[in-house]
């Protein structure tokens, strides 16, 4: 599920890194022009530094006063799309995904997934436990494109856990491998990206989803 506690950490980092930017720009601009006024008093006034040199000084200073300000809005913005890239995130919970993985999370319940075949024949899923033991699933004889599957840990003799998977084509081609589960929650990790937890998958990245299939209630009105 989605947490106000989510939001709330996302918009509070931004608020901090404001104030602290804010906080940097005015302690530097008084450091320059105390430094500026001190060169100014201190010049020999027989020979006195030329003006063109403080015009330079202070361009200098507004360009980092600009930088440090572009700087600022530019990390607001991403904290502002972070909030909005949860929030849509969040509005997924319930529903069912695909996702572009090599691994899958054994629970007992049924998993369904598909794979890209480049051409036809058959292929073969391996899944792989933690103590290095495989299991082997074999695939019928399928033309090229997207061939489905139904993994069934009883009749494979899997013991709940994480197992690695992957797929090869009859010709010893590796092909990727995509499974279906339903979006139970969304959260922000402690480096402040959105992690999704789908069942039959685990922690998944955004970028992993290859598919938003609609919650069940929706799929069935369909």
């Amino acid at each position: 599920m989605l947490t106000n506690n989510s939001l709330a950490a996302s918009n509070n980092t931004a608020g901090t890194g404001a104030v602290s930017a804010n906080a940097d720009v005015s302690a530097n601009k008084d450091m320059f022009t105390k430094l500026l006024v001190a060169q100014i008093r201190n010049q020999d006034p027989l020979a006195p530094s030329d003006p063109s040199q403080f015009v330079n000084q202070l361009s200098q200073l507004s360009q980092t006063e600009a930088l440090q300000s572009l700087s600022k809005t530019t990390s607001a913005s991403a904290s502002v799309l972070q909030s909005l890239q949860v929030l849509a995130m969040g509005g997924q919970v319930g529903s069912t995904v695909t996702v572009a993985t090599d691994r899958v999370r054994v629970d007992g319940a049924a998993i369904d997934g598909s794979i890209s075949l480049p051409s036809a024949g058959a292929s073969t899923l391996v899944l792989t436990g933690a103590g290095g033991q495989e299991h082997t699933m074999t695939l019928p004889f399928h033309t090229a494109g997207s061939q489905p599957f139904k993994l069934d840990p009883a009749a494979l003799g899997m013991a709940p856990g994480s197992y690695s998977i992957s797929a090869m084509a009859a010709d010893g081609t590796r092909v990727p491998v995509e499974i279906a589960g339903r979006v139970d929650s969304v959260r922000l990790s402690g480096t402040g990206s959105v992690v999704l937890q789908v069942a039959g998958v685990g922690d998944v990245d955004p970028s992993a989803i290859t598919g938003f299939n609609g919650k069940a209630n929706q799929v069935a009105a369909n």
